[in-house]
């Protein structure tokens, strides 16, 4: 695996899915590549090769096709930007050629002109050979480029139907027998040049999510070096690097709050409009905003590592690749063309013998070449997953390709791992009870402050909690650690012990006045932590790794989509069954083993059920991966990030209900746009035969086709959030 690259361009230049299938076959015949795919939508190429073919090679093999490889600051600048200089030629294109072709079509509809001028149909001659092979001199290259490669497609289709049209009109004015097709062969060319220019801007919209990624990055920071605050351009930041961000600033770089606390947006990562307090030691992204206070970091991850970034590769990569689905449409589009240009020659012997003029079977044969082109098959795919990845990065869902989507559309089963996934993952303070006369400022003050002498986790959850609500440390004297049970000091004179309900007795004090508190958080199986001021107790805090907030309402949508929900974790019994009830969770597996994980999946899925399995940690990746579909928490380790094939970056279990539903609506539109591709062909096709299309209105038609299934893709952007 050391010596497989993957190497990514853009080619400039693909006008239909058999651009799309001849690149694709070119491509893979290159000795080395085992993979090649062209996404038709963004004109994005992905391939995997050996480290000895160099990218040269696969350029020269491409550009041999006759296509061009897109500018380099283009590439990088993401495939939005040569959506937008696709869009402005084609437009530029679109436009002359209505310009030259109105005046043919007027002047073919005056009688007069048109049948006694002379000078009229040599003026719609001059005009339509200027709009067909000037304006539209593309198609006819492509044609020549698509029969050297014996890769017939859109090109040969229309080039043909135009060609013919002008050819037979020139031949009939020269020769004053028979009809004339002028204005056909330059509404055509102009129809089907506003059709690319139309398409070509609604994929520039569906393609518009990285951009805006992009446009995110900060491009200063102020870092703090030799004890000097100096503007620096982002590019320059280090890891260890400490910076400052003012209030209404984005941060620069990822990184760990040092010093202050502030509220931080971070909708553009999570999608969750509301800002979240960030306190010193927590975890903060680039591009995110503070909104009320400075704050200084410490870099930890810059430039190409950092969240944003990640994000940025992760959809780009998506949007690249296939479908299982559209093989279907490649199969189709790579013999589509030959198929149609044999009912073409088909319909003009048929209608020539059948006793008609050779003018009504030629443009009988043009209406059949143009209606059929195959670019909405060539689009329904790629455009809907480029919406669909493009939306759920915005709302901090990453859909790592296309197959996941089809994964995602008949789910039986949502298997959670609990720690870190329905819950925090790391111990947090849940209640703080206190003695008559005692308030819980006191009982966290003296706790925490002995506990800052102390390393424990638990001591950390006390400490995090007495920090969250500012409460400052008193000074400690005589402090001693017992090993296992708790600690022991003096505060302002006073003799403080803190520890566990045992330890307590064990110093001859009584837990009475709270023992049935202590008996009732136990039962919720939370560890509680004593605390004793001379002879008195004078509080107990119960620590538990929490449930996170959102957890119960993402299990009851769940439920309601008629999803039967598991939760699968290493704990005890007792700390599984308090955990589940809170969340409404009745199938529960404790005491469950990394790989005991994997055969729960296995288990479930030998009972012909389809599984999602959700989980954050290095020991849940085998799980993710045998899952039929795998949704890893982006809070949590790399690999288990890596063998997901959705990433929640927030780490919000609703986002799992959130990623499912964008996921089958994702799909369902590819399906819709499949069936109606399909659908335009199988019914046109006859009607053009059959002499019922006029050319003019089946390149209309061929047009519409293309930007309807773009518009049909627009439609994913406004599903709810919710199932």
């Amino acid at each position: 695996m050391s010596n497989t690259k993957i190497t990514s361009f853009t080619i400039d230049n693909l006008r239909c899915a058999s651009c799309v299938a001849l690149n694709e076959k070119t491509l893979k015949k290159i000795p080395g590549v085992s993979d090649a795919t062209v996404n038709f939508a963004t004109g994005q190429v992905s391939v995997i090769h050996d480290a000895h073919v160099h990218e040269h090679d696969l350029h020269h093999t491409v550009e041999k096709n006759g296509y061009h490889i897109a500018n380099l600051s283009d590439h990088q600048n993401g495939s939005h930007v040569h959506s937008q200089t696709t869009a402005a030629q084609a437009k530029r294109l679109a436009l002359f050629a209505l310009g030259a072709s109105l005046p043919v079509l007027i002047l073919a509809m005056i009688p007069i002109a048109s049948f006694s001028a002379p000078w009229s149909r040599i003026v719609q001659g001059i005009l339509s050979t200027i709009v067909v092979l000037a304006i539209g001199k593309e198609f006819h290259r492509g044609m020549i480029r698509e029969i050297k490669n014996m890769a017939p497609g859109m090109d040969t289709l229309v080039s043909f139907g135009t060609l013919v049209a002008l050819l037979w009109s020139w031949w009939a004015l020269v020769t004053s027998n028979g009809s004339l097709y002028f204005e056909t062969a330059a509404i055509i060319t102009s129809f089907i040049l506003l059709g690319r220019w139309l398409e070509a801007k609604s994929r520039g919209q569906a393609s518009a999510a990285i951009e805006k990624l992009m446009q995110l990055g900060v491009k200063v920071a102020h870092v703090i070096r030799n004890d000097e605050t100096k503007d620096i351009p982002v590019e320059q930041v280090q890891p260890g690097d400490t910076i400052v961000i003012k209030p209404g600033e984005k941060i620069p770089v990822d990184g760990i709050i040092t010093k202050g606390e502030a509220d931080v947006d971070e909708s553009m990562l999570t999608g969750e409009s509301l800002p979240v307090t960030k306190h010193f030691g927590d975890h903060v992204f680039a591009a995110t905003m503070v909104s009320n206070s400075a704050i200084e970091i410490t870099a930890t991850s810059v430039g190409a590592d950092t969240m944003l970034a990640q994000i940025v590769k992760m959809v780009a990569n998506a949007q690249t690749q296939k479908a299982p689905i559209q093989m279907l449409a490649d199969r189709v589009s790579g013999i589509f063309v030959p198929v149609v240009l044999a009912i073409a020659i088909i319909t003009f012997i048929v209608w020539l013998v059948g006793g008609h003029s050779v003018a009504a079977s030629v443009g009988t044969a043009v209406a059949v070449l143009v209606i059929a082109c195959p670019c909405a098959l060539g689009l329904a795919t790629p455009t809907a997953i480029m919406v669909g990845t493009g939306l759920g990065a915005k709302r901090g869902i990453l859909i790592k390709n296309g197959e996941s989507l089809e994964r995602a559309r008949k789910i039986d089963v949502v298997v959670f791992d609990k720690t870190g996934t329905l819950t925090e993952g790391k111990p947090r303070v849940t209640d703080v009870i206190t003695a008559d006369g005692v308030t819980e400022h006191d009982v966290l003050q003296i706790s925490a402050s002995l506990e800052s002498f102390s390393a424990h986790p638990l001591g950390e959850a006390i400490i995090h909690a007495a920090k969250q609500q500012s409460i400052p440390f008193a000074t400690v004297e005589k402090f001693s650690n017992v090993s296992g049970k708790g600690l022991r000091g003096a505060i302002h004179g006073e003799a403080i012990t803190i520890g566990n309900p045992r330890f307590i007795e064990e110093q001859g004090l009584h837990l009475k006045p709270l023992a049935n508190n202590i008996t009732r958080l136990q039962d919720d199986a939370k560890t509680t932590i004593v605390i004793a001021r001379e002879q008195h107790v004078i509080g107990v805090i119960a620590i538990a790794d929490a449930v996170k907030s959102d957890a119960l309402l993402a299990v009851k949508q769940l439920h309601q989509a008629g999803l039967h929900v598991v939760m699968l974790t290493g704990d005890n019994q007792q700390t599984a069954d308090a955990i589940a009830q809170q969340l409404g969770i009745t199938d529960i597996v404790a005491h469950v083993l990394p790989d005991g994980k994997v055969a729960e999946v296995k288990r479930i899925q030998d009972q012909g059920k389809r599984v999602v399995f959700v989980g954050d940690g290095i020991n849940d990746a085998p799980a993710l991966a045998q899952a039929d579909l795998g949704i890893a928490m982006g809070t949590g380790t790399d690999i288990a990030i890596e063998a997901g094939n959705i990433v929640l970056v927030q780490g919000n279990p609703q986002k799992v209900v959130e990623s499912l539903q964008l996921a089958q609506r994702t799909f369902t539109i590819i399906r819709q746009n499949l069936f109606w591709a399909f659908v335009y062909n199988v019914v046109a096709i006859p009607i053009a035969a059959a002499g019922l299309l006029n050319p003019m209105i089946a390149s209309a038609a061929m047009a519409l086709s293309s930007v309807s299934v773009v518009g049909n893709s627009l439609r994913i952007a406004k599903i709810r959030k919710t199932l």
